[in-house]
């Protein structure tokens, strides 16, 4: 079972690392815009003279990049929840049934 739990975990490592070794050379993948960008925009006409306070570490090589990635850290979050959910719910279950007779 556990073996199986790290195939399955290993395949969704998989299918998120595979898209983004494929295509990250990308750079004209700009095709949906989010509201960061919407935010940037406002925030420099109503202050030109902003400057972040902070910079990122590492710049995804294109939106839908940016979007997998999200898409990937709810999958897992959703992933650890239900999961979490499902474990609690089958341990009070097997607590709450009445003990079997060995005898048959």
């Amino acid at each position: 079972m556990a073996k199986r739990n790290l195939l399955l975990l290993l395949g969704v490592i998989v299918l998120g690392a595979v898209p983004l070794w494929l295509h990250a050379p990308m750079p004209e993948g700009e095709l949906f815009g989010g509201a960061d960008g919407q935010a940037e925009g406002v925030i420099a006409e109503i202050r030109p003279d902003y400057e972040p306070w902070y910079s990122n570490f590492w710049e995804p090589p294109s939106g839908e990049v940016e979007s997998l990635l999200f898409a990937l850290q709810a999958a897992i979050g959703a992933g650890l929840v239900f999961y979490s959910i499902g474990y609690y719910r089958g341990r009070h279950v097997k607590q709450s049934e009445p003990p079997r007779d060995a005898s048959g």
